[in-house]
C-alpha cells in the first residue's frame, strides 16, 4: 500500500469532545496536510454518547477546517491507521501523569507496525487539565462549562446526564 504523504490520524473517544480535543486537532491540521479524526467504537471505557453522537459533536467542532474529516473505527489504533494510508498516530499529551501511558502504547504500536510513527501535541496550558471524565463529573454537579465545551455540547451533555439520573 503506498502511503499518503502527511495524513496523520488522531483516535480517541472524545466523549464528549472538548475545547483541548480540538486545539489538538487545529494544531494537527497546521502541520499535516490531512487529519483524520478517528472516533473509538470499542475503546473498552462506558461512553455516555453513541458513536453516530460523538462524530456529529466533533464535525459541527471542526467546521471550517478543510483538511480535516471524520471517521470511526474498531480494533488496533495502528490497524485503522495503515488501512487509511496514515503514517503518523496523534496524542495528545496534557500533563505528565498522560505521558507513561502514551508511551508505553506508542512503544506497542511501534512494534506491532514500524510504520506507523507516534507524535505527541500538547493543548494550549489552558486546556492541559480538562478531561471528558472531568467534564462529565463536573457537569453532572451544574458546573459552568464554557471554557471547556461548546455551548452546543454543553446543552447535549447536561440533557444525557439528566436523562441517565432518571
Amino acid at each position: 500500500m503506498i502511503k499518503k504523504k502527511n495524513c496523520a490520524l488522531y483516535p480517541g473517544t472524545f466523549d464528549p469532545v472538548t475545547y483541548g480535543h480540538i486545539d489538538i486537532i487545529r494544531r494537527a491540521s497546521r502541520i499535516f496536510e490531512k487529519v483524520i479524526v478517528a472516533v473509538a467504537r470499542d475503546s473498552g471505557k462506558t461512553t455516555l454518547f453513541s458513536v453516530p453522537e460523538r462524530e456529529t459533536m466533533l464535525r459541527e467542532s471542526i467546521r471550517g477546517l478543510k483538511n480535516v474529516t471524520v471517521d470511526s473505527f474498531s480494533g488496533l489504533v495502528v490497524e485503522y491507521a495503515r488501512s487509511i494510508g496514515a503514517a503518523v498516530v496523534i496524542r495528545g499529551i496534557r500533563m505528565l501523569s498522560d505521558f507513561e501511558y502514551e508511551f508505553q502504547m506508542a512503544l506497542t504500536n511501534r512494534k506491532l507496525h514500524s510504520d506507523v510513527e507516534t507524535v505527541f501535541l500538547m493543548p494550549h496550558e489552558s486546556y492541559s487539565y480538562i478531561s471528558s471524565k472531568l467534564i462529565k463529573e463536573a457537569s453532572g454537579l451544574g458546573a459552568d462549562l464554557k471554557a471547556f465545551i461548546s455551548p452546543k455540547v454543553s446543552r447535549l451533555l447536561k440533557d444525557r446526564l439528566r436523562r441517565t439520573a432518571r
